[in-house]
């Protein structure tokens, strides 16, 4: 029975890339759906799936943020995963489409949950703006500032797995260093930019297009934009990846995990003195990252 992925919006949900990988379903906001319905939405989830994992962007509005808390805290479930990923959109919606193909391998919800900060480090979200003077989710130099006032200047930004800031034609941003697929969303600008320079640059292996998500506009600060994200595209890479990162139990709700954190109680892996029985460290060259 493969876990189930749920989304705070029907946008971050993209088409499959495979005919295995399932859809997610959706988790409104307060506005638009009364507490009861939420909850009675989210019980049948839990009970036809066993768990839930649901994604949502740091970016929600705060009471659609309370909602999640408050129907896992009604239903009193240990079985329902809240994840908030600090990503762009587009970055959000391709997390959510690995997630949902590791939904239907062999791994627990544990660590399918917890797989997320690990994958979240592969993923290169970006935009190619024509301004970053309302730009608050990457720093911003007052050299970039007073640059964007200049006629026609455009700026490339990556935000994940670091921040990066370029003036096209001042300067490159540095891509992934493994074989990844570039999702493109376009917005209000009209560009080759990221076709035709980026994508080679970063020796991308294909090009899709997508819709741009509804939120992207708000997150980079403009709507003359076009949104990007590099990724592994093949779950066979990435299920090898997360296969490799050793497996461990937590030790405050007990589902299996992988890192350093529960995807489902958010507990931090105890000390390795703290555990039974000894364990060791994160295999040589497992590419797992610390931090969020």
């Amino acid at each position: 029975m493969p876990t189930a992925i749920a989304v705070t919006s029907a946008d971050l949900v993209l088409p499959p890339t495979d005919s295995h990988t399932p859809t997610a379903a959706l988790l409104h906001a307060p506005d638009t759906q009364p507490l009861d319905a939420a909850l009675a939405d989210m019980q049948v989830l839990v009970e036809q799936n066993g768990y839930v994992i649901a994604l949502y962007p740091a970016s929600i509005p705060a009471a659609h943020e309370r909602r999640l808390h408050t129907v896992r805290s009604v239903l009193e479930s240990d079985r329902i995963a809240l994840l908030k990923l600090d990503l762009p959109p587009l970055g959000v919606a391709v997390l959510v489409r690995q997630l949902r193909q590791l939904s239907v391998c062999d791994f627990s919800a544990g660590v399918v949950a917890s797989a997320a900060r690990l994958l979240s480090h592969y993923i290169y979200a970006g935009a190619l703006l024509n301004s970053v003077t309302k730009l608050d989710r990457v720093p911003v130099s007052l050299k970039s500032h007073a640059k964007s006032w200049v006629p026609g200047s455009q700026f490339g930004v990556v935000a994940n797995p670091g921040p990066q800031l370029v003036r096209i034609g001042h300067g490159e941003l540095t891509g992934p260093e493994f074989a990844t697929r570039l999702l493109v969303a376009k917005g209000q600008l009209q560009s080759e930019w990221v076709n035709a320079t980026l994508a080679p640059a970063w020796q991308v292996q294909g090009i899709q297009e997508t819709a741009l998500p509804a939120d992207s506009p708000r997150w980079w600060g403009t709507p003359r934009m076009i949104e990007f994200a590099a990724f592994l595209p093949d779950i066979s890479v990435i299920y090898q990846l997360v296969s490799s990162v050793r497996r461990e139990v937590c030790t405050w709700c007990g589902i299996e995990l992988i890192g350093d954190r529960c995807g489902f109680c958010s507990a931090p892996l105890a000390p390795a003195e703290n555990r039974t029985p000894s364990t060791g460290v994160l295999g040589e060259g497992t590419p797992m990252h610390h931090g969020s």
